[in-house]
């Protein structure tokens, strides 16, 4: 059983900046889509920035292109979330998530999806709070 643990979140002002972790443990397959989304009560979880863990293409929401990063620690299991020029709107609930996803020699034709019904595996969230 995959198990997700996120950290880093916070209270910040416009402009700021905030590192999200998410800790990752008890791996039962060989790669995965990994990534974060983020949610605001009343509204569906959206996909923020997303990887395949052996490399390739990284999805970026346009709402957050040029301002967040996403990246990894394969040696020590934890995905990470740069936030730069955080805006009052990033303000929500943000989620690791994982899916497992069959290992290719080719990593570029892979495209994780962006929606939350693809996810298997969920952290608890870490709140992200932007003031202006």
């Amino acid at each position: 059983q995959v198990q997700l643990v996120e950290s880093g979140g916070g209270s910040v002002q416009a402009g700021g900046s905030l590192r999200l972790s998410c800790a990752a443990s008890g791996y039962t397959y060989s790669s995965y889509c990994m990534g974060w989304f983020r949610q605001v009560p009343g509204k569906q979880r959206e996909g923020v920035a997303i990887i395949y863990t052996k490399g390739g293409k990284v999805y970026y929401a346009d709402s957050v292109k040029d301002r967040f990063t996403i990246s990894q620690d394969s040696a020590k299991n934890t995905l990470y979330l740069e936030m730069n020029s955080l805006k009052p709107e990033d303000t929500a609930m943000y989620y690791c998530a994982a899916r497992p996803t069959p290992i290719t020699d080719n990593t570029w034709v892979v495209s994780c999806p962006a929606v939350e019904v693809a996810y298997t595996y969920w952290g608890q969230g870490t709140q992200v709070t932007v003031s202006s």
